[in-house]
């Protein structure tokens, strides 16, 4: 690997720290009266640091899961004690779990982004090795993918479920209007003009987090160029210049122009991005499965329950591939820190973790109570019977109905060209300051630095 790669990879991982537990006592049983055994009781305490992303009103029942599989961990584990850190998820993977991969001390258990990171910090050494647990727990095929965290064919991490990503719409809206969800492009620009001409915002927009359009982006030039195009961007053998990608660039652009979103969006965060589509203001929303959770009861869309749909993004004319394709995946997972096998306690303890978060009880109520895919196989019935909302019942109807599935770029491509798209060109695009065709010239500048990087 060349200096500038092992400089790149040096920067990525760039502290914070991890709570240290005490070696267990010995594990001799003790004699009691009349040379009984007694059973041991003294382990020294323990404690252990574990970063989660479950911040925010929205993600309640998601922190609740947590907890729970937390208070399992540690009546099990004699003396052990969690401290949860709550931390925003861009801001865990961009910096906090940078800057203490970097320095070698990450916290014992935390949320991990699965390609490319998990990788980048497997190849250094900084994770713990989980083929061994999953094979003693007897789970080791039980996903329906670990692909995003496997290096050299050993699993570094575990995905906390899956998602897909299309538009929710107000049912209401287009029932009023006699709509039904459109199953082509120009259906779909249709129904968008005449949304704008009633007065209302067509798309929820959220701009100032790149990846918040992005998600948007990447499923427009992933019609237009195919949906395996953007896994050949780091081999070279295709280009951010292909006309399909300048021209899915181009139908956001196009979007943009017509006012098809709010006004000021580059100034949104993403909690805005909801508030439009559960205020009534927005009538379509393009985001994660995910985001279901929001229209449950107790929640900021409780009242949309029964009232909100969900599609695919349409077929393109002249579209490249698989035209009912769709973005999937497995990426959001849990990594361990692997300094936690020096420490028999805390090695039991992520143990008994994996144990009480992966298995089909914890993974059936992920999907019911938080919209959560499944990232594990379940029994087709068993699943069926456990959705009772309409909503991810269309959900799961919508990803049934795709025949093949493709990851979000970031996990196919290298951090730089992250950076490039996602805190920089797509701002540029969505503001006037650049073209599709500027914008996918520059991209391919930094992919082609990066490839060259790792020859």
């Amino acid at each position: 690997m060349k200096k500038g790669m092992t400089l790149l990879l040096s920067l990525l991982l760039i502290t914070s720290w991890t709570l240290a537990g005490c070696a267990s006592s010995s594990n001799e049983p003790q004699q009691g009266a009349g040379n009984t055994p007694v059973e041991e009781t003294s382990k020294e305490p323990v404690e252990m640091l574990l970063r989660h992303t479950q911040v925010g009103a929205d993600k309640q029942k998601r922190l609740a899961i947590l907890q729970d599989v937390v208070d399992k961990v540690e009546g099990e584990i004699p003396n052990l004690t969690f401290t949860l850190d709550g931390v925003e998820s861009d801001v865990n993977r961009k910096e906090k779990l940078r800057g203490e991969m970097a320095a070698g001390n990450p916290p014992d258990i935390f949320e991990l982004f699965g390609s490319p990171d998990s990788k980048v910090y497997a190849k250094e050494g900084m994770l713990l090795d989980l083929t061994p647990i999953l094979q003693e727990l007897g789970i080791q095929d039980q996903f329906t993918s670990l692909e995003p965290f496997t290096y050299e064919g050993k699993v570094y991490g575990l995905p906390i479920g899956g998602s897909g990503e299309g538009f929710f719409y107000n049912k209401a809206y287009f029932e009023q209007k006699g709509w039904k969800a459109p199953t082509t492009m120009a259906e779909l620009d249709n129904i968008l003009a005449e949304i704008k001409a009633d007065g209302k915002v067509p798309l929820a927009s959220a701009s100032k987090a790149g990846w918040v359009p992005l998600m948007l982006t990447n499923h427009l030039w992933s019609r237009y160029a195919g949906p395996e195009i953007t896994a050949k961007f780091a081999t070279g053998e295709a280009k951010w210049t292909d006309p399909g990608v300048v021209q899915g660039f181009a139908k956001h652009k196009e979007w943009v122009d017509k006012g098809y979103f709010k006004k000021g969006e580059l100034g949104f965060e993403y909690a805005e991005y909801t508030t439009q589509f559960t205020s009534g203001e927005a009538v379509l929303m393009y985001d994660g499965t995910w985001k279901s959770s929001v229209f449950k009861e107790g929640q900021s869309g409780e009242s949309l329950i029964g009232k909100v749909g969900f599609f695919n993004m349409p077929p393109v004319e002249n579209g490249a591939g698989d035209q009912t394709s769709l973005m999937r995946d497995v990426n959001n997972g849990y990594g361990f820190s692997a300094a936690v096998a020096d420490d028999p306690q805390k090695l039991e303890a992520v143990k008994a973790f994996i144990k009480n978060f992966y298995n089909e009880d914890m993974q059936i109520r992920g999907l019911v109570e938080d919209g959560v895919l499944p990232a594990m196989k379940l029994d087709e019935k068993v699943l069926t019977d456990s959705i009772t909302d309409d909503l991810m019942k269309e959900i799961v109807a919508v990803l049934n109905a795709s025949k093949t599935s493709f990851p979000a770029f970031d996990a196919l491509v290298q951090a730089d060209v992250t950076t490039e798209i996602s805190n920089l060109q797509i701002q540029k695009l969505i503001g006037g300051q650049t073209t599709p065709e500027k914008m996918a010239e520059e991209l391919q500048k930094v992919q082609e630095e990066a490839n060259a990087s790792v020859e």
